[in-house]
């Protein structure tokens, strides 16, 4: 589980096919102790580090996590969100954020808004339900609030520090974000269902 803060970012230094999974090496930001097994969300997809060295991490993916996610789209000298899996000592100063991506969103438009950027997003519509203006929604692992939601779309505002700090700063209109929409709304949507 993580809180959506992004810790840093990094670039990936390799990427391999091997037995039916895809293997990227993340270079290990400065200062961070890692052990094999632990969960660390990469553009917010939980993984599970594989090897560690001085230098990097290794983690692996399956097919399924490919389709379903943009890091089947990325490759060597790409930046990635960073963020550990939180401990009974973390501060949760985002939201609940799992790593297990619902699905991709497509920008649309940036555009300026004072010194922050609205950003707009078009979402497959079965998804679009879960989100709600003033709810959270976690972009590439990055745990954002909505400012305005429609059918397929919805708008999020973010500050030079968040554009500055995680890698949708460099992205433009037309590139996919992994999107994870509140685990509260589907719980809620699943225990309403089965009361009808």
């Amino acid at each position: 589980m993580f809180t959506g803060l992004i810790e840093t970012t990094s670039l990936i230094l390799q990427v391999r096919d091997i037995e039916g999974q895809r293997w990227y090496r993340v270079a290990r930001p400065r200062g961070w102790r890692l052990q094999v097994g632990q969960s660390v969300s990469v553009d917010g997809v939980c993984s599970t580090v594989q090897r560690i060295n001085g230098r990097w991490f290794q983690v692996a993916y399956m097919p399924e996590t490919l389709r379903k996610t943009t890091l089947g789209e990325r490759k060597v000298g790409d930046g990635v969100n960073l963020e550990r899996s939180l401990t009974l000592q973390t501060l949760l100063g985002g939201h609940l954020v799992m790593g297990h991506v619902d699905t991709t969103a497509r920008i649309i438009g940036i555009r300026e808004d004072g010194s922050a950027k609205i950003y707009e997003f078009h979402i497959p519509r079965r998804f679009a339900r879960y989100v709600v203006p003033k709810g959270c929604i976690a972009v590439d692992g990055i745990s954002l609030t909505v400012v305005d939601a429609g059918r397929d779309r919805f708008t999020t505002s973010l500050l030079p520090y968040t554009l500055r700090c995680t890698t949708l700063g460099g992205k433009k209109a037309g590139d996919r974000v992994n999107i994870e929409t509140d685990i509260l709304a589907k719980y809620l949507e699943k225990l309403v269902k089965e009361q009808r």
